[in-house]
Formats: C-alpha cells, sequence, structure tokens
C-alpha cells in the first residue's frame, strides 16, 4: 500500500484530502506543521508528500520541503489555495515535483499525485 505524508494545517482540508487518498487505498500519516512533517519523515518512509505551503510556526512548507528532500529522494507536491500568476512555476523552480490548488478537485487531485510519483519513482 503506498504511503503519503500530508501536511496541512487546516483540519477540514486535512481531513478531505486523507479521506480521497485512504479511499484510493493510501495509507496516510498527517501533519499540521513543517516541524511535524520533518520529524514524521525522518521516522517513515513516503512514497509522497502533500505539502501545504502556508504553515503556522518557524518551518513552512517551502522550508520543510526542502529539508525532506535533502534527506530523502521523495516526491513533494505542493498545495496551496493562493494560486496566483507565476506561483505554480515558482514552486517547481524551488524543487516541488508537482503544484495542486485548493479546493482539491479530485480527479486532478490524484493525477497530480501519480504524475509526479511516476517522473520520480522512474
Amino acid at each position: 500500500m503506498p504511503r503519503v505524508l500530508l501536511v496541512e494545517d487546516v483540519e477540514d482540508n486535512r481531513k478531505l484530502a486523507g479521506d480521497l487518498l485512504r479511499f484510493g487505498g493510501w495509507d496516510v500519516v498527517e501533519a499540521s506543521t513543517g516541524e511535524e512533517a520533518i520529524a514524521e519523515a525522518r521516522r517513515h518512509d513516503f512514497d509522497v508528500v502533500l505539502m501545504d505551503l502556508s504553515l503556522p510556526g518557524d518551518i513552512d512548507g517551502w522550508v520543510a520541503a526542502r529539508m525532506i528532500q535533502a534527506t530523502r529522494a521523495i516526491p513533494v507536491i505542493a498545495l496551496t489555495a493562493h494560486a496566483m500568476a507565476g506561483d505554480a512555476e515558482r514552486a517547481l523552480a524551488a524543487g516541488f515535483d508537482g503544484y495542486i490548488t485548493k479546493p482539491i478537485e479530485v480527479a486532478t487531485f490524484l493525477a497530480q499525485i501519480s504524475e509526479a510519483m511516476s517522473r520520480v519513482h522512474s
């Protein structure tokens, strides 16, 4: 069963994304801060990380993703509600393997995850 680290500070968003992934057969570990995400990435092996870019605390999603990728070759997909022109390009240039906007559109959400994993794991 594929394992995903879902990093999202808004509980409703985390529940929706987590439920979609579990329904799709994924094992989901959740985190709500960058600090929690880094700790979980050190504890477990994941097939993919879904990272909210705007997280509370000292470590936002941008920094947490860089820290996780510095220690593991794992696809990290950006999740954001702030979809402005150029944001996707900025995230991809920063090393993210995909970019998903909220609110989540189910088919796009699942397709982006599969595409990012196939690029990294091929």
